[in-house]
């Protein structure tokens, strides 16, 4: 069965896909209200697995609610916390539930987040659970044995076209896409033309790429995006326009920010689509999407 998010990249549309957190806790009410609010207005919506090593209710859990929900859910699943037999349970669960869309991650480090003293797994790296994937959909598991009962995803991965040195990351990037990548959600990108570069590059292979978008909040955020989160680079030009809004109006200014920048991405054809990440602000993202004239 072709998921409806694997039906958009194939359509040669402009897709666009946005996330919601899960909470630190139980209570599903601010989760269940950011997907109702933007399941019918993007193309998938990723549901973050444990983000910036901060424990979480669960991805796969977020995942069922959203299809609960009738919303077209994007399963992210790091390989962090999980070894190879977990991983690959939480594959078959998920695809016996309906949620048919996988990005894999390998995961920050643990040292990132609230249980600095966890143990780390790293079994596999994000490419290999790529390949345990297209191995599964043959209807074996890296054990070599048969499964009653294969599985059938739109996997995808990630890049980040703002890495310096970018060698590496473009090592990587080939590597998932040998690896069975379907689709490409990026890092945040800030310079166009440098992505640009990028995807000129990228275009040589047949991956969907969409174009990650951070929100900025403030002047302030950004510099410490350019501190502290590496392969992300905001430019001083886009700094010193978001120190230059009105008292109490730089959310505005950044969602004019990056509506303005969905929409040169979308006018000049430079990539499939975008990844709006709106972080813990989702109920812009319609804002967003309006300022990129997407609604």
């Amino acid at each position: 069965m072709v998921s409806a998010f694997k039906e958009a990249l194939q359509s040669g549309k402009f897709v666009v896909t946005s996330e919601v957190g899960p909470p630190k806790g139980t209570n599903l009410d601010k989760m269940r209200h950011h997907i109702e609010l933007l399941m019918d207005k993007v193309d998938g919506l990723n549901v973050t697995d444990h983000q910036s090593s901060v424990m979480r209710y669960p991805s796969l859990g977020g995942a069922l609610v959203v299809k609960e929900m009738c919303g077209e859910p994007i399963l992210q699943m790091t390989c962090r916390d999980r070894n190879r037999l977990a991983l690959q349970a939480d594959l078959l669960f998920a695809y016996s539930r309906g949620i048919h869309n996988v990005l894999c991650l390998t995961g920050d480090s643990v040292i990132l987040g609230d249980h600095k003293e966890g143990r780390e797994v790293f079994d596999l790296d994000s490419s290999q659970l790529l390949a345990t994937i297209r191995l599964m959909e043959k209807g074996k598991d890296l054990g070599g044995n048969a499964l009653d009962g294969a599985v059938s995803f739109c996997a995808g991965a990630i890049v980040t076209p703002e890495a310096n040195p970018i060698e590496p990351q473009l090592i990587k990037f080939e590597k998932k896409i040998d690896a069975g990548a379907e689709f490409i959600q990026t890092q945040a990108v800030y310079d166009l033309d440098n992505f640009k570069s990028f995807m000129d590059y990228a275009r040589q292979f047949p991956v969907k790429i969409l174009a990650g978008i951070i929100l900025l909040t403030s002047a302030a955020m950004a510099r410490f995006m350019n501190k502290n989160v590496a392969g992300v680079r905001v430019p001083q030009a886009l700094i010193e326009e978001m120190a230059s809004a009105a008292k109490g109006r730089a959310l505005e200014k950044g969602i004019e920010i990056a509506g303005r920048m969905i929409k040169r991405l979308r006018e000049e054809k430079m990539c499939d689509g975008v990844h709006i990440m709106a972080i813990g602000k989702e109920e812009v993202v319609p804002d967003i999407m309006s300022a990129a004239g997407l609604l």
